[in-house]
């Protein structure tokens, strides 16, 4: 027994070096931390953050700063910036272009105004070190990231703006310092200017040219290998950073910018999206989050005068610097006070950056022991504030986003009923991703998905078949994190099952494959389409899905004139802008003038933001004119209607045979409201 007891007393001495018991201990804080902190309504950051600080080497010396913390810990920052870029709606992102900017400029010219003379006149420090510490206030990290995430604000304006912007002074701070270290030694030479000029040319090329290409062949060629996808973000995301580093900037902007070489390529409701959210939300970002704690030092603040002094000067400077950037974009651009306010709780955060930069100061003689602690004051107090502040500001603005009209939207996506029908459920996938892709993450409805079996003598050996096949429907599903109902049911025609399963289930929209065999008019009439589309009144997508969605490049809708009459409008409106979204594709509308007036008034009503262009289109009679501008690479939606609806005009009972001889590889999807 004593050899034992003194085994184990020897792996709990303090600090741990077990990378099994530090793994244990990271792995029940991360678990317990949000749990004791919920009781106390505070954000789950600022627990683990606390949680660092007591296990770390200036808390209770439980753990030490190691290569096993410092690579996780790194992957969590990777990984937040990873995301920002992953989850940022590029259209939005590329609407706020300008506002990112100004804010970029703002946020790093404020703070950097401010600090100089703070630090130069005030704290009396020379001219290279006031230069660096001013350009600290300028940094930020978007440690509060995860908090407008869980409050699913993260498509508001305000985000993208602040990530851009973050990008932008980030990028400025590094540059600074680079000449601040080489005008230190005598290095701003030309080739010191060619070298870094160079350099970031030819990373910006590879990363908007080669890895979306890459990523693109990889994704169609590896389909079926679902495991290996995470593995390629990860490499894909570990690499960007290297090249960054080598380029001469941070590793976090190259793995924001492998974010954005892979946001249209990676939907965010795709099963992938789920896997990376996850785990990075589940073990990396919250192991960062807990490293940060381990820097921070709280004795430093009873160290004296003199870095109580400095860090007060600092803590108070720096939050100054970016509350009035924020403030003047808020101004500048007519926000409301909830976004300015998270604009500053996501800009207002020093970790990661701070530390590098400060860092690198101490070791090249440019700053002393009293900044570095300060600094590490400035890391704690940021931290707290910021998430305090992104907290309640995220919490207004998804109140905000709701609204008397949003509730009761909120209510119907809630209960929100998608059926979808396969014909084959050993070829399900791309119907099942359509599926998944818009159906509204409010609904508490599982996607319903349905097999008619034909009414034989073999029926009953058939449906337990079926049902075995739609296994592999669910676990598809699972991996989206989506719930799913799957149903056999035998009828003597496919049609009549749907229907009737529709009727029962109180669908609110059904999704069917496109017909295969003779001819589209052939298989509907001989089919169950006929029966569908006839015996319910619902909102019907027949879908040919066929192409990857990867190479989605835009989503090109044909209306009839009168289609703002149909019941169903708002709803595949709803639809279409959420595929636009997943993919980051801008609508090219075709209709009349009055049609798209409503499809205006609809995205207006509901909050849809997405690109849309319009072309009036009126002359059915010379159709295929409005293919001239429509790419290969474009989803076509074309919407119809049933005999007796008033957009009904005998020309759409032609047009689905013209759409299967004309562009039979051509993904398409004809809408029945």
């Amino acid at each position: 027994m004593e050899p034992i007891f003194a085994k184990l007393v020897e792996q709990f001495q303090l600090p741990l070096h077990s990378p099994v018991l530090i793994f244990s201990l990271i792995l029940f804080i991360i678990l317990l931390a949000p749990v004791l902190l919920e009781k106390v309504r505070t954000p789950d950051i600022i627990g683990l953050i606390v949680a660092g600080i007591l296990i770390g080497p200036h808390g209770f010396n439980i753990l030490e700063k190691s290569l096993f913390v410092d690579v996780f810990s790194t992957i969590g920052l990777l990984y937040i910036m990873f995301l920002a870029g992953l989850e940022l709606n590029l259209i939005e992102f590329k609407a706020n272009a300008g506002r990112s900017f100004t804010f970029g400029v703002a946020t790093f010219a404020i703070p950097f105004a401010l600090g100089y003379p703070v630090c130069h006149y005030l704290l009396g420090m020379d001219v290279w070190a006031s230069l660096l510490i001013s350009s600290i206030f300028a940094t930020h990290t978007l440690v509060t990231y995860p908090i407008a995430s869980k409050h699913g604000v993260t498509k508001d304006p305000s985000v993208a703006i602040t990530v851009g912007g973050t990008i932008l002074t980030d990028t400025a701070v590094l540059v600074v310092l680079a000449m601040i270290l080489g005008a230190k030694n005598g290095g701003l030479t030309p080739e010191f200017w060619t070298r870094l000029v160079v350099s970031l040319v030819i990373f910006v090329a590879f990363m908007a040219l080669a890895v979306p290409w890459i990523a693109r062949r990889f994704f169609e060629r590896q389909a079926h290998q679902k495991h290996s996808h995470y593995i390629f973000v990860l490499a894909i995301m570990f690499l960007s950073a290297f090249l960054s580093e080598v380029a001469g900037l941070e590793p976090i902007i190259g793995a924001f910018a492998a974010g954005l070489a892979l946001n249209r390529l990676i939907p965010n409701s795709s099963a992938l999206m789920n896997r990376i959210e996850y785990l990075g939300n589940s073990l990396f970002i919250p192991f960062f989050l807990i490293s940060v704690g381990m820097i921070v030092n709280i004795r430093v603040v009873f160290d004296g005068f003199t870095v109580l002094l400095i860090a007060v000067a600092m803590t108070i400077t720096a939050f100054a610097g970016k509350y009035v950037a924020a403030d003047v974009t808020s101004r500048v651009f007519r926000l409301k006070s909830a976004q300015r306010d998270l604009i500053f709780g996501l800009s207002s955060a020093h970790a990661a950056a701070t530390l590098a930069v400060v860092i690198v100061g101490y070791r090249a003689g440019i700053v002393d022991d009293h900044v570095i602690n300060a600094i590490i004051v400035i890391i704690l107090l940021s931290c707290v504030i910021a998430s305090v502040v992104t907290e309640k500001a995220a919490t207004v603005l998804e109140e905000q986003s709701g609204g008397a009209q949003a509730t009761a939207q909120t209510s119907r996506d809630a209960g929100e009923q998608i059926l979808v029908s396969l014909s084959n459920p050993a070829e399900f996938e791309h119907l099942l991703r359509f599926a998944v892709l818009i159906k509204d993450r409010k609904s508490s409805q599982p996607l319903a998905v349905v097999n008619v079996v034909p009414n034989t003598e073999e029926a009953e050996q058939n449906v337990a078949l079926a049902k075995q096949a739609l296994e592999d429907v669910r676990a598809e599903a699972s991996g989206a994190d989506v719930d799913v109902n799957v149903m056999a049911t035998i009828d003597h025609n496919p049609g009549t099952g749907v229907s009737r399963t529709a009727r029962e289930i109180a669908a609110d929209l059904i999704v069917l494959d496109w017909p295969q065999g003779n001819g589209f008019i052939t298989s509907l009439v001989g089919n169950k389409f006929a029966s569908v589309l006839y015996q319910t009144a619902k909102t019907v997508f027949v879908c040919n899905l066929d192409v990857p969605a990867s190479k989605y490049t835009g989503i090109f809708v044909i209306l009839p004139q009168q289609a703002e009459a149909a019941a169903g409008f708002d709803l595949y409106w709803r639809k279409i802008a959420k595929l636009a979204a997943e993919h980051s594709a801008p609508v090219h509308v075709n209709c009349g003038n009055a049609t798209f007036k409503a499809v205006r008034a609809c995205l207006d009503q509901h909050r849809l933001a997405m690109k849309v262009d319009h072309t009036e289109f009126t002359d059915w009679d010379d159709f295929f004119i409005v293919f001239r501008r429509m790419s290969d690479t474009d989803l076509l939606i074309m919407v119809s209607a049933r005999e007796g609806d008033l957009a009904y005009a005998p020309y759409l009972d032609r047009l689905p045979q013209k759409l299967e001889k004309h562009f039979p590889s051509l993904n398409k999807i004809l809408i029945y409201p």
